[in-house]
């Protein structure tokens, strides 16, 4: 991952002055996505909401628009069907996609869009290896946003529960 820090940073400029992001995943792939859109927020003050792939209909599709950027997490292949399904769905509004896939599935995107590929693991390991492009978008969003994501605003390194 480290050695494709340009190739990332590239993919992430255009998103740089954005103000929301959905993150969107099925099955383990939606885990990975609260993750995401967690880390985009913290350190780069994006607003940012995750959601399953498949509630996309129930109302979050109507916000969908060439403003908003949609990172796609499609780890798992036995549900990448509907998941291209969902990104099309995002593309016909306008939605502007960022996808993290498995190399072996990555054939079925459209070469415009803007995709990091994972290496081709079982899909029980894949949110493992998948989690640290994640970080790495919200940390080079932050680090081009001129963002010190060592001192992010008014997040708490520790919580007490009273």
């Amino acid at each position: 991952m480290i050695q494709h820090r340009n190739d990332i940073e590239a993919i992430v400029q255009p998103y740089i002055n954005l103000n929301s992001a959905f993150y969107v995943g099925r099955g383990l792939d939606s885990a990975l996505a609260v993750e995401g859109s967690l880390k985009l927020k913290e350190i780069t003050y994006i607003h940012s909401e995750a959601y399953a792939a498949g509630e996309l209909k129930h109302g979050d599709l109507a916000l969908i628009d060439d403003q908003i950027l949609t990172v796609a997490v499609a780890t798992q292949s036995h549900l990448i069907e509907k998941t291209i399904s969902n990104i099309q769905e995002i593309k016909a509004r306008d939605g502007q996609i960022l996808c993290v896939i498995t190399e072996k599935e990555a054939y079925r995107l459209d070469p415009e869009d803007s995709i990091v590929i994972i290496p081709n693991v079982p899909a029980m390991v894949a949110p493992f290896v998948a989690i640290i492009p994640l970080q790495v978008i919200a940390y080079m969003i932050s680090d081009l946003k001129g963002l010190d994501v060592d001192k992010p605003r008014n997040l708490a390194k520790s919580v007490t529960v009273e």
